[in-house]
Protein backbone atom coordinates (compact mmCIF):
# COMPACT_ATOMS: atom_id res chain seq x y z
CA UNK A 1 0.00 0.00 0.00
CA UNK A 2 1.24 3.48 -0.90
CA UNK A 3 0.01 6.99 -0.12
CA UNK A 4 -1.32 8.52 -3.34
CA UNK A 5 -2.53 11.92 -2.09
CA UNK A 6 -2.58 14.15 0.98
CA UNK A 7 -5.23 16.88 0.88
CA UNK A 8 -6.56 19.44 3.32
CA UNK A 9 -10.00 21.01 3.32
CA UNK A 10 -10.79 24.31 5.03
CA UNK A 11 -14.44 24.23 6.06
CA UNK A 12 -14.43 27.14 8.55
CA UNK A 13 -11.91 29.08 10.62
CA UNK A 14 -12.37 26.29 13.19
CA UNK A 15 -12.46 23.26 10.92
CA UNK A 16 -9.62 21.87 8.79
CA UNK A 17 -9.84 18.26 7.65
CA UNK A 18 -6.99 16.17 6.26
CA UNK A 19 -7.54 13.33 3.77
CA UNK A 20 -4.91 10.72 2.98
CA UNK A 21 -5.66 8.65 -0.11
CA UNK A 22 -3.93 5.40 -1.09
CA UNK A 23 -3.50 3.23 -4.15
CA UNK A 24 -6.31 1.08 -2.73
CA UNK A 25 -9.87 2.08 -1.97
CA UNK A 26 -8.92 2.97 1.63
CA UNK A 27 -8.90 6.61 2.75
CA UNK A 28 -7.91 8.08 6.11
CA UNK A 29 -9.26 11.26 7.70
CA UNK A 30 -7.92 13.55 10.42
CA UNK A 31 -8.56 17.02 11.80
CA UNK A 32 -5.74 19.57 11.87
CA UNK A 33 -7.78 22.55 13.02
CA UNK A 34 -5.79 25.34 14.65
CA UNK A 35 -8.46 27.77 15.70
CA UNK A 36 -8.23 31.01 13.64
CA UNK A 37 -5.00 29.82 11.90
CA UNK A 38 -6.25 27.09 9.57
CA UNK A 39 -4.73 28.74 6.48
CA UNK A 40 -1.10 28.39 7.59
CA UNK A 41 -1.73 24.83 8.77
CA UNK A 42 -3.19 23.90 5.37
CA UNK A 43 -0.04 25.28 3.74
CA UNK A 44 2.17 23.12 5.99
CA UNK A 45 0.07 20.04 5.19
CA UNK A 46 0.63 20.73 1.48
CA UNK A 47 4.39 20.94 2.00
CA UNK A 48 4.46 17.78 4.11
CA UNK A 49 2.57 15.95 1.37
CA UNK A 50 5.70 16.16 -0.80
CA UNK A 51 7.35 13.72 1.57
CA UNK A 52 4.31 11.53 2.23
CA UNK A 53 3.11 10.75 -1.29
CA UNK A 54 4.56 7.41 -2.36
CA UNK A 55 5.27 6.32 1.24
CA UNK A 56 3.87 3.26 3.04
CA UNK A 57 1.09 4.58 5.35
CA UNK A 58 1.67 1.73 7.82
CA UNK A 59 4.91 3.31 9.05
CA UNK A 60 3.13 5.82 11.29
CA UNK A 61 5.90 6.34 13.83
CA UNK A 62 8.57 6.67 11.15
CA UNK A 63 6.54 9.34 9.36
CA UNK A 64 5.83 11.12 12.65
CA UNK A 65 9.57 11.30 13.32
CA UNK A 66 10.33 12.75 9.89
CA UNK A 67 7.53 15.31 9.97
CA UNK A 68 8.26 16.52 13.50
CA UNK A 69 12.05 16.41 13.44
CA UNK A 70 12.98 16.77 9.78
CA UNK A 71 13.88 20.07 8.16
CA UNK A 72 15.82 21.23 11.25
CA UNK A 73 13.08 23.58 12.57
CA UNK A 74 10.35 21.95 14.60
CA UNK A 75 7.54 22.45 17.07
CA UNK A 76 4.97 25.15 17.57
CA UNK A 77 1.22 25.03 17.01
CA UNK A 78 1.19 25.38 13.20
CA UNK A 79 3.60 22.56 12.38
CA UNK A 80 2.30 20.39 15.23
CA UNK A 81 -1.31 20.83 14.09
CA UNK A 82 -0.41 19.78 10.55
CA UNK A 83 1.32 16.68 11.89
CA UNK A 84 -1.65 16.00 14.16
CA UNK A 85 -4.16 15.85 11.33
CA UNK A 86 -1.86 13.66 9.26
CA UNK A 87 -1.19 11.35 12.20
CA UNK A 88 -4.92 10.92 12.91
CA UNK A 89 -5.53 10.08 9.24
CA UNK A 90 -2.73 7.48 9.25
CA UNK A 91 -4.20 5.80 12.34
CA UNK A 92 -7.64 5.90 10.70
CA UNK A 93 -6.11 4.13 7.69
CA UNK A 94 -4.40 1.56 9.92
CA UNK A 95 -7.66 0.65 11.61
CA UNK A 96 -9.52 0.41 8.32
CA UNK A 97 -6.81 -1.78 6.79
CA UNK A 98 -7.00 -4.22 9.72
CA UNK A 99 -10.76 -3.93 10.19
CA UNK A 100 -10.61 -2.75 13.82
CA UNK A 101 -11.15 0.48 15.81
CA UNK A 102 -8.02 2.50 16.56
CA UNK A 103 -8.39 1.80 20.28
CA UNK A 104 -7.74 -1.89 19.60
CA UNK A 105 -4.43 -0.94 17.99
CA UNK A 106 -3.58 1.02 21.16
CA UNK A 107 -4.02 -2.04 23.37
CA UNK A 108 -7.78 -2.30 23.57
CA UNK A 109 -10.48 -0.49 25.50
CA UNK A 110 -10.08 -0.13 29.26
CA UNK A 111 -13.61 1.22 29.72
CA UNK A 112 -17.03 0.81 28.10
CA UNK A 113 -17.77 4.53 27.84
CA UNK A 114 -15.93 7.84 27.97
CA UNK A 115 -17.12 10.50 30.43
CA UNK A 116 -17.87 13.82 28.72
CA UNK A 117 -18.26 17.37 29.91
CA UNK A 118 -20.00 20.25 28.21
CA UNK A 119 -19.64 24.02 28.41
CA UNK A 120 -22.09 26.20 30.32
CA UNK A 121 -20.91 29.68 29.37
CA UNK A 122 -22.77 32.92 28.90
CA UNK A 123 -21.57 36.44 28.13
CA UNK A 124 -20.99 38.73 31.06
CA UNK A 125 -20.59 36.21 33.87
CA UNK A 126 -18.78 33.03 34.87
CA UNK A 127 -21.19 30.27 34.02
CA UNK A 128 -24.82 29.99 32.98
CA UNK A 129 -26.93 28.19 35.61
CA UNK A 130 -29.69 27.51 33.07
CA UNK A 131 -27.32 25.81 30.63
CA UNK A 132 -25.59 23.93 33.46
CA UNK A 133 -28.93 22.64 34.73
CA UNK A 134 -29.82 21.48 31.21
CA UNK A 135 -26.52 19.60 30.86
CA UNK A 136 -27.04 17.94 34.22
CA UNK A 137 -30.55 16.91 33.13
CA UNK A 138 -29.01 15.27 30.05
CA UNK A 139 -26.84 13.15 32.31
CA UNK A 140 -23.59 15.08 32.31
CA UNK A 141 -21.67 14.78 35.57
CA UNK A 142 -19.31 17.67 34.81
CA UNK A 143 -19.75 21.13 33.33
CA UNK A 144 -17.10 23.69 32.53
CA UNK A 145 -17.45 27.46 32.75
CA UNK A 146 -15.19 30.43 32.10
CA UNK A 147 -15.08 34.11 32.96
CA UNK A 148 -16.07 36.12 29.91
CA UNK A 149 -15.14 39.60 31.05
CA UNK A 150 -11.77 41.37 30.69
CA UNK A 151 -9.68 41.16 33.85
CA UNK A 152 -6.96 43.51 35.03
CA UNK A 153 -3.60 42.27 36.33
CA UNK A 154 -5.07 42.50 39.83
CA UNK A 155 -8.75 43.36 39.55
CA UNK A 156 -11.10 44.97 42.04
CA UNK A 157 -12.65 43.32 45.05
CA UNK A 158 -16.02 43.86 43.36
CA UNK A 159 -14.92 41.75 40.37
CA UNK A 160 -13.60 39.01 42.61
CA UNK A 161 -16.72 38.96 44.77
CA UNK A 162 -18.93 38.74 41.69
CA UNK A 163 -16.98 35.75 40.34
CA UNK A 164 -17.29 33.97 43.68
CA UNK A 165 -21.00 34.77 43.99
CA UNK A 166 -21.69 33.46 40.48
CA UNK A 167 -19.83 30.20 41.13
CA UNK A 168 -21.71 29.75 44.41
CA UNK A 169 -24.98 30.26 42.54
CA UNK A 170 -23.92 27.69 39.95
CA UNK A 171 -23.07 25.18 42.68
CA UNK A 172 -26.41 25.74 44.38
CA UNK A 173 -28.21 25.25 41.07
CA UNK A 174 -26.68 21.92 40.04
CA UNK A 175 -25.87 20.46 43.46
CA UNK A 176 -22.85 18.58 44.70
CA UNK A 177 -23.09 15.52 42.43
CA UNK A 178 -22.13 17.42 39.27
CA UNK A 179 -18.53 18.58 39.00
CA UNK A 180 -17.73 22.17 38.07
CA UNK A 181 -14.51 23.02 36.24
CA UNK A 182 -13.36 26.58 35.54
CA UNK A 183 -11.29 27.53 32.50
CA UNK A 184 -9.37 30.76 33.06
CA UNK A 185 -7.95 30.65 29.49
CA UNK A 186 -4.75 32.30 30.70
CA UNK A 187 -6.77 35.50 31.16
CA UNK A 188 -5.65 35.97 34.74
CA UNK A 189 -2.23 37.05 35.94
CA UNK A 190 -0.44 34.83 38.44
CA UNK A 191 -1.44 37.00 41.46
CA UNK A 192 -5.03 37.26 40.21
CA UNK A 193 -5.20 33.47 39.80
CA UNK A 194 -3.78 32.98 43.28
CA UNK A 195 -6.54 35.18 44.71
CA UNK A 196 -9.19 33.38 42.66
CA UNK A 197 -8.01 29.95 43.80
CA UNK A 198 -8.01 30.99 47.46
CA UNK A 199 -11.47 32.53 47.27
CA UNK A 200 -13.11 29.57 45.47
CA UNK A 201 -11.77 26.51 47.31
CA UNK A 202 -15.05 26.17 49.23
CA UNK A 203 -16.96 25.69 45.97
CA UNK A 204 -15.15 22.37 45.46
CA UNK A 205 -14.08 22.85 41.86
CA UNK A 206 -13.04 19.75 39.89
CA UNK A 207 -10.15 21.72 38.44
CA UNK A 208 -9.08 25.18 37.37
CA UNK A 209 -7.70 25.21 33.85
CA UNK A 210 -4.97 27.44 32.43
CA UNK A 211 -4.55 29.65 35.50
CA UNK A 212 -1.61 31.26 33.72
CA UNK A 213 -0.48 31.76 30.14
CA UNK A 214 1.63 28.97 28.60
CA UNK A 215 4.69 31.22 28.39
CA UNK A 216 4.59 31.38 32.20
CA UNK A 217 4.43 27.59 32.68
CA UNK A 218 7.62 27.63 34.73
CA UNK A 219 5.60 29.29 37.53
CA UNK A 220 2.67 26.88 37.61
CA UNK A 221 4.13 25.05 40.60
CA UNK A 222 3.59 28.19 42.68
CA UNK A 223 -0.13 27.96 42.00
CA UNK A 224 -0.28 24.20 42.54
CA UNK A 225 1.28 24.60 45.97
CA UNK A 226 -0.98 27.53 46.89
CA UNK A 227 -4.28 25.63 46.69
CA UNK A 228 -6.08 22.34 47.23
CA UNK A 229 -7.99 22.86 43.96
CA UNK A 230 -6.63 20.58 41.21
CA UNK A 231 -4.83 22.45 38.42
CA UNK A 232 -5.20 21.57 34.73
CA UNK A 233 -3.31 22.84 31.70
CA UNK A 234 -2.01 21.84 28.31
CA UNK A 235 -4.16 22.94 25.39
CA UNK A 236 -1.29 25.23 24.30
CA UNK A 237 1.49 22.72 24.97
CA UNK A 238 2.45 20.58 22.02
CA UNK A 239 4.84 17.80 23.07
CA UNK A 240 6.02 15.52 25.86
CA UNK A 241 8.92 17.87 26.50
CA UNK A 242 6.54 20.79 27.09
CA UNK A 243 4.35 18.70 29.40
CA UNK A 244 7.24 17.33 31.43
CA UNK A 245 7.88 20.45 33.56
CA UNK A 246 4.22 21.13 34.34
CA UNK A 247 3.70 17.51 35.32
CA UNK A 248 6.75 17.71 37.57
CA UNK A 249 5.25 20.89 39.06
CA UNK A 250 2.20 18.90 40.16
CA UNK A 251 -0.68 19.59 37.77
CA UNK A 252 -3.53 17.11 38.20
CA UNK A 253 -4.87 17.08 34.63
CA UNK A 254 -2.87 17.16 31.38
CA UNK A 255 -4.96 18.59 28.53
CA UNK A 256 -3.23 18.08 25.19
CA UNK A 257 -5.28 18.73 22.07
CA UNK A 258 -5.15 15.87 19.55
CA UNK A 259 -5.45 18.39 16.71
CA UNK A 260 -2.39 20.34 17.96
CA UNK A 261 -0.14 18.11 20.08
CA UNK A 262 1.11 15.60 17.54
CA UNK A 263 -2.09 13.65 17.04
CA UNK A 264 -2.89 10.24 18.45
CA UNK A 265 0.76 9.15 18.55
CA UNK A 266 2.04 11.94 20.80
CA UNK A 267 -1.02 12.23 23.02
CA UNK A 268 -0.78 8.53 23.89
CA UNK A 269 2.81 9.20 24.97
CA UNK A 270 1.77 12.30 26.94
CA UNK A 271 -0.87 10.22 28.70
CA UNK A 272 1.72 7.62 29.67
CA UNK A 273 4.03 10.37 30.95
CA UNK A 274 1.19 11.87 33.00
CA UNK A 275 0.57 8.51 34.66
CA UNK A 276 4.14 8.56 36.01
CA UNK A 277 3.25 11.75 37.92
CA UNK A 278 -0.16 10.50 39.13
CA UNK A 279 -1.88 12.91 36.76
CA UNK A 280 -4.91 12.29 34.59
CA UNK A 281 -5.44 12.87 30.87
CA UNK A 282 -8.32 15.18 29.90
CA UNK A 283 -7.89 16.02 26.20
CA UNK A 284 -8.83 19.49 24.99
CA UNK A 285 -11.31 19.42 22.09
CA UNK A 286 -13.46 22.45 21.20
CA UNK A 287 -13.55 21.17 17.60
CA UNK A 288 -15.52 18.90 15.28
CA UNK A 289 -16.47 15.25 15.09
CA UNK A 290 -13.22 14.06 13.50
CA UNK A 291 -11.02 15.49 16.26
CA UNK A 292 -13.57 14.32 18.85
CA UNK A 293 -13.49 10.79 17.42
CA UNK A 294 -9.69 10.74 17.64
CA UNK A 295 -9.92 11.82 21.29
CA UNK A 296 -12.43 9.10 22.10
CA UNK A 297 -10.17 6.41 20.62
CA UNK A 298 -7.32 7.56 22.88
CA UNK A 299 -9.59 7.96 25.93
CA UNK A 300 -10.95 4.46 25.43
CA UNK A 301 -7.50 2.86 25.61
CA UNK A 302 -5.78 5.11 28.18
CA UNK A 303 -6.05 3.96 31.82
CA UNK A 304 -5.62 7.46 33.28
CA UNK A 305 -8.01 9.24 30.89
CA UNK A 306 -10.44 11.08 33.16
CA UNK A 307 -12.91 13.06 31.09
CA UNK A 308 -13.34 14.36 27.55
CA UNK A 309 -14.19 17.90 26.49
CA UNK A 310 -16.64 18.56 23.69
CA UNK A 311 -18.50 21.57 22.33
CA UNK A 312 -20.70 19.52 20.00
CA UNK A 313 -24.40 20.22 20.41
CA UNK A 314 -25.65 16.64 20.50
CA UNK A 315 -29.28 17.77 20.61
CA UNK A 316 -28.80 19.07 17.05
CA UNK A 317 -26.23 16.54 15.85
CA UNK A 318 -28.53 14.22 13.93
CA UNK A 319 -30.56 16.88 12.13
CA UNK A 320 -28.12 19.79 12.02
CA UNK A 321 -25.88 20.82 9.14
CA UNK A 322 -22.65 21.53 11.01
CA UNK A 323 -21.48 17.90 11.05
CA UNK A 324 -23.48 16.63 8.08
CA UNK A 325 -20.23 15.47 6.41
CA UNK A 326 -20.27 12.56 8.90
CA UNK A 327 -22.90 10.09 7.76
CA UNK A 328 -23.02 7.91 10.87
CA UNK A 329 -23.69 10.66 13.40
CA UNK A 330 -26.02 8.34 15.32
CA UNK A 331 -22.94 6.39 16.47
CA UNK A 332 -21.66 9.45 18.34
CA UNK A 333 -24.59 10.20 20.62
CA UNK A 334 -23.80 10.17 24.36
CA UNK A 335 -25.84 8.21 26.86
CA UNK A 336 -26.21 9.83 30.28
CA UNK A 337 -23.09 11.93 29.80
CA UNK A 338 -20.92 9.08 28.50
CA UNK A 339 -19.95 8.24 24.91
CA UNK A 340 -20.09 4.47 24.43
CA UNK A 341 -16.74 3.28 23.09
CA UNK A 342 -17.18 3.15 19.28
CA UNK A 343 -16.73 -0.16 17.50
CA UNK A 344 -16.43 1.09 13.92
CA UNK A 345 -13.16 0.59 12.07
CA UNK A 346 -10.45 3.25 12.22
CA UNK A 347 -11.72 6.38 13.91
CA UNK A 348 -15.23 5.01 13.46
CA UNK A 349 -16.40 7.72 11.05
CA UNK A 350 -18.18 7.43 7.72
CA UNK A 351 -17.15 10.64 5.95
CA UNK A 352 -19.16 12.05 3.05
CA UNK A 353 -16.18 13.06 0.90
CA UNK A 354 -18.29 14.73 -1.75
CA UNK A 355 -19.91 17.01 0.82
CA UNK A 356 -16.50 17.87 2.31
CA UNK A 357 -15.28 18.88 -1.14
CA UNK A 358 -18.41 20.92 -1.80
CA UNK A 359 -18.07 22.82 1.48
CA UNK A 360 -14.32 23.46 1.27
CA UNK A 361 -13.15 27.05 0.78
CA UNK A 362 -9.79 28.39 -0.36
CA UNK A 363 -9.45 30.89 2.48
CA UNK A 364 -11.04 30.80 5.91
CA UNK A 365 -13.39 33.67 6.85
CA UNK A 366 -11.80 36.70 8.46
CA UNK A 367 -11.57 36.50 12.23
CA UNK A 368 -10.79 38.88 15.06
CA UNK A 369 -7.28 38.33 16.35
CA UNK A 370 -7.31 40.47 19.46
CA UNK A 371 -9.58 41.69 22.20
CA UNK A 372 -9.51 44.94 24.12
CA UNK A 373 -10.50 46.05 27.58
CA UNK A 374 -13.48 48.44 27.13
CA UNK A 375 -12.21 50.45 30.09
CA UNK A 376 -9.04 51.69 28.38
CA UNK A 377 -8.73 49.94 25.00
CA UNK A 378 -5.67 47.90 26.00
CA UNK A 379 -5.09 44.35 24.83
CA UNK A 380 -6.55 41.56 26.98
CA UNK A 381 -6.35 37.77 26.70
CA UNK A 382 -9.28 36.07 25.00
Amino acid sequence: MKISAVESFILTDRRLLVRIGTDTDLVGWGEATLETWVGPVAAVVRQMSDYLVGQDPRRITAHWQVLTRGGFYRGGPVMSSAVSGIDQALWDLAGKRLGVPVHELLGGAVRSGVRLYGHANVDGRIGDPVRARALAAEGYTMVKVAPTMPTRFVDTEGTMRRLVDELEELRATIGDEVDIAVDLHGRFSIPQSRRFLARTEHVGLAFVEEPLRPEHSAHIGELVRSTSTPIATGERLYSRTEFDPVLRAGIAFAQPDLAHAGGISEVVRIGALAEVFDAQLAPHCPLGLVAFAACIQVDAATPNAAVQETVIDFTALLDGEEHAYVRNREDWMPVDGYLPVPQGVGLGLDIDEQLVRERAVEVAPSIELWWSDPRDGSYVEW
